[in-house]
């Protein structure tokens, strides 16, 4: 099964602290998953942007609110046990502990802003946010990748609109931006004749080893015969490298052309990642905004470090 959501976890880890030890957080974590019999693949799945483990980012936050609402505490660094208030919870032997559960506690409403003597609405944003299934990390994580995904759209529209000659170019720059061609030796051919090379990087000064470009402002997917062309195109310029970058996509021949080729390599780029290029190194983008998320240092706080 999938990783559940932070909230579905808040009542098996009372359960599963109500021996009444401390536990290792990392203990607590394999517990967890045990609970859920979740697989290894399960358990490797990790957050959208690839820093932490799913599994380890909820059970984070979904223990971040039972203490919050005073059900368990930690009694020292990285170790958690369940309070007297998490087992008379159990006692009671709720349905579910989730984040409207958590809103009896005073000390949880004043977690969420909340005054203790207001009514318990679950209208404003700030309520809204900490009961979705996700955890915040998620949201923000999760929201970042659709404006990625409607930039990456955005910009597929504009190349589909702008000139060959100008797409040339933006190809080019895009493989500076990668590193190729890092001296400046970066030249745009568009010449009749030249096999169809459109561009040629030369990756040192001298031009001992250069990569031809190929670039395809098309909407239809670009099929073997084009690559195969283009691979016997590169023989003009005595290149080993090559890189072909379209709009569109490739088609399952072509890709099965390159992965056979000896003597020389072929890197195929369709639409979809060149758009995640051009955002990823700053080709055609502009920053508008940024944000930083701060947590609490733990080697700050370590006083047994001198």
């Amino acid at each position: 099964m999938p990783v559940p959501d932070f909230q579905s976890m808040m009542l098996p880890i009372l359960t599963l602290l109500n021996h009444g030890n401390e536990c290792a957080v990392r203990e607590l974590t394999s517990a967890v998953a045990t609970h859920f019999n979740l697989t290894e693949q399960d358990r490797a799945e990790k957050v959208p942007s690839g820093t932490q483990f799913t599994l380890a980012n909820r059970v984070a936050w979904a223990k971040a609110h039972l203490g919050r609402a005073g059900l368990i505490d930690n009694p020292s660094r990285g170790r958690i046990r369940i309070a007297d208030a998490g087992r008379q919870v159990l006692a009671e032997r709720p349905d579910a502990v989730n984040c409207r559960y958590l809103k009896r506690f005073p000390s949880y409403l004043r977690f969420i802003g909340q005054a203790d003597d207001a009514p318990s609405n679950g209208t404003t944003p700030n309520i809204v946010a900490l009961e979705s299934v996700r955890t915040p990390q998620e949201l923000i994580e999760s929201s970042v990748e659709a404006l990625h995904k409607a930039t990456a759209a955005d910009l597929r529209e504009r190349l589909q609109q702008c000139s060959p000659g100008f797409f040339e170019i933006v190809v080019v720059r895009v493989l500076q931006a990668l590193g190729y061609g890092a001296t400046g030796e970066a030249l745009v051919t568009g010449k009749s004749g030249d096999g169809g090379i459109d561009g040629i990087i030369k990756e040192d000064k001298l031009g001992l080893d250069v990569v031809c470009v190929q670039a395809k402002r098309w909407e239809a997917t670009v099929g073997r015969p084009t690559v195969q062309a283009f691979v016997g195109s590169m023989d003009y310029v005595r290149a080993k490298k090559g890189v072909v970058i379209t709009t569109a996509g490739f088609s399952r021949e072509a890709v099965e052309y390159v992965d056979r080729i000896e003597g020389k390599k072929v890197v195929l780029i369709d639409g979809g990642r060149l758009a995640a290029l051009m955002i990823e190194y700053g080709v055609g983008v502009n920053t508008t905004k940024r944000y930083e998320l701060k947590e609490v240092s733990n080697d700050f706080f370590d006083e047994d470090e001198g």
